[in-house]
């Protein structure tokens, strides 16, 4: 007899949260210049997914401080969710790390010098995760279009669509 297909819990991550879970979920959410960064614990059956805006905090957060909105921010939220993951037993060099998004979605056609805000989200991604010990073991970035993600934390599985 087949065995009968396990439905999972499904979660939309809005722009600006996120969210950590300790039993199998599918997270999905879409992404524009935005990133999304999925985290994959599996000793500890723990997935997580962000879908920060901005890449840099504007102020200067005093330590153990939760700002209101603070997951908007690239910088912010990878920091944030590294210290949840500490204080769940995780290892930095045992969680699996993928990044996706941060496109030109935004422009208007136009060349500029100015960085994009997905270049800059993308570039702030990047370097907060390595300062933070944290390994990328897959990415997806930059571009002109959206991508939407689907993010199984059972399988630490990521499907990727693009919407140009």
């Amino acid at each position: 007899m087949p065995e009968a297909e396990v439905m999972l819990p499904e979660v939309y991550i809005q722009p600006g949260e996120a969210l950590i879970v300790r039993e199998p979920t599918i997270m999905r959410t879409l992404l524009g210049s935005c990133v999304g960064i999925t985290f994959s614990i599996p000793r500890l059956q723990v997935g997580a997914l962000c879908h920060p805006m901005l890449p840099n905090f504007p102020v200067k957060q005093r330590p153990g401080s939760v700002p209101p909105g603070g997951n908007r921010y690239v910088d912010f939220v990878i920091r944030d969710l590294a210290r949840k993951f500490d204080s769940l037993g995780a290892r930095r060099n045992e969680i699996q790390v993928k990044l996706f998004g941060g496109g030109d979605v935004l422009t208007m056609g136009t060349e500029s010098t100015r960085p994009t805000v997905g270049r800059l989200n993308s570039e702030v991604a990047l370097k907060v995760l390595e300062e933070e010990g944290f390994n990328v073991v897959a990415s997806s970035l930059r571009g002109n279009c959206g991508v939407n993600i689907i993010f199984n934390t059972a399988t630490g599985e990521v499907l990727l669509k693009r919407h140009c």
